[in-house]
């Protein structure tokens, strides 16, 4: 999107993008929003949504877990569990352990 798009424009081509069965995920930035879109197994048209106001330009994305990927989000995510120290994602090994399935309690 534009530096300078309103609201109503990026709601605006995340309604678009939907009309078209695809998913929009609005991601603002520093300078500007940019909206990925997913759902879609080829290329998206581009006269559906570059000419709408407030579009700077498409560009195509065609790697795979790009919501995952460090162009979305630069920072490590980080799972705590509530009440303990235990922690995923941060800088120490997580390791988990247990009885295995076909165990009783009593062989645990």
């Amino acid at each position: 999107m534009q530096a300078h798009a309103t609201v109503e424009q990026i709601t605006a081509v995340c309604k678009r993008v939907e009309s078209l069965g695809y998913r929009a995920h609005a991601m603002p930035g520093a300078q500007r929003t940019a909206i990925g879109v997913t759902g879609n197994k080829s290329e998206v048209e581009p006269g559906a949504i570059e000419e709408m106001p407030g579009v700077q330009e498409l560009i195509r994305v065609s790697k795979p877990y790009k919501l995952v990927s460090r162009d979305v989000k630069q920072e490590n995510t980080v799972v705590r569990f509530a009440g303990t120290d235990a922690t995923f994602g941060g800088p120490g090994l997580a390791i988990i352990a247990g009885p295995c399935s076909i165990e009783s309690r009593e062989q645990g």
